[in-house]
């Protein structure tokens, strides 16, 4: 099954969690055991697995990524100006697979699922989710 999903993003750099919402997907598909296939269309965004336990950890990510690919230095900003954007998205990349057993994401305690964006804010962000049972 597959089914698109949408989320607005408020900042240009934020990472958003998505789990809730992947979790009622898988709940309603009622597959015991397969793959969760989560892709977020867009070349200035990313999936990313990571700790929910507080914001530092997003906000590292964030503030490390900003450090590492700063803005306004690469070719492609002299054309529209996101160029750290889509090198942000390529690094983090499109999309995570998750294995599903007994009904359910095999995350970890403290693992959700993020939305990366680096270049909103955006009114929608469609995110792919495809599982598949086994």
């Amino acid at each position: 099954m597959q089914k698109i999903i949408t989320f607005p993003t408020k900042t240009r750099e934020e990472l958003l969690d998505i789990t809730a919402e992947i979790e009622q997907i898988v709940n309603n598909a009622g597959i015991e055991n397969g793959l969760a296939s989560i892709y977020v269309r867009g070349a200035t965004a990313g999936i990313m697995i990571q700790e929910s336990w507080d914001d530092s950890v997003q906000n590292d990510v964030v503030n490390l990524l900003q450090d590492l690919i700063p803005r306004g230095v690469w070719q492609h900003d002299k054309i529209d100006g996101n160029a750290d954007s889509h090198l942000k998205s390529g690094l983090v990349g499109p999309g995570e697979t998750i294995p599903i057993r007994d009904g359910e994401l095999a995350l970890s305690t403290w693992q959700n699922i993020f939305l990366c964006e680096f270049d909103g804010p955006r009114k929608r962000r469609e995110i792919v989710v495809t599982l598949l049972s086994c």
